[in-house]
């Protein structure tokens, strides 16, 4: 059996912990009205909003990113560094999304807001060709990532929004709310390989 450098578990643990971090400081940013109504929440409104969908952002990323690591035969040091370049990015859409969730309507907050996304999308492809690496050309993982379909769409559709925030802010806030609702599912491509790994109790897989 080939030799690999390093197992997943402790970058995974990492990540989870750096990404449960992101959420919490999420949730901070949020301050409740100063009334007691319920009229009086209205204006927090958008706030809460783009927290619900950040959250759902990086609930993807979690989700996404514990299929990927599970279904790599290890990692290395370049890995580890794409990985941390991914959590630098992520680490971001807090301060975005108060930006964004403050000034609901401002090109240059949605701009921004969706520049975060996009770089941390390509962050995310990033890692993805590191743990290729690792993996091999000929492994059942560079087979997974073949076909990656719904990535291109999104770097596509990032870089409309962000185009689009100049010009009509709705058009942007849509595009995001497209984007979350297309990775929704879960990544499907390394499932069959997970299962595998599991029924073989080793990555001697061919």
């Amino acid at each position: 059996m080939t030799r690999f450098f390093t197992d997943t578990d402790r970058l995974e643990a990492f990540s989870d912990g750096v990404l449960a971090v992101i959420i919490t400081i999420m949730v901070l940013e949020l301050r409740p009205p100063q009334g007691t109504a319920l009229h009086d929440l209205l204006p927090e409104l958008p706030a809460i909003a783009t927290y619900a969908l950040s959250f759902v952002f990086i609930g993807i990323y979690w989700n996404n990113h514990h299929h990927m690591l599970r279904a790599s035969r290890g990692i290395d040091g370049r890995a580890m560094w794409a990985n941390l370049n991914l959590l630098f990015w992520l680490s971001l859409v807090p301060f975005a999304t108060a930006w964004l969730g403050r000034n609901p309507q401002a090109s240059g907050a949605t701009a921004f807001y969706g520049f975060v996304l996009l770089m941390c999308a390509i962050s995310y492809s990033i890692l993805q060709g590191a743990l290729l690496r690792v993996n091999g050309r000929d492994a059942p993982f560079a087979k997974a990532i073949s076909v990656d379909v719904k990535g291109l769409a999104s770097l596509a559709l990032y870089v409309a929004a962000i185009a689009a925030a100049f010009f009509s802010t709705f058009v942007s806030d849509a595009i995001f709310i497209i984007v979350a609702v297309m990775w929704f599912v879960p990544d499907r491509r390394f499932e069959p390989l997970i299962n595998r790994l599991h029924d073989n109790g080793n990555f001697d897989l061919s």
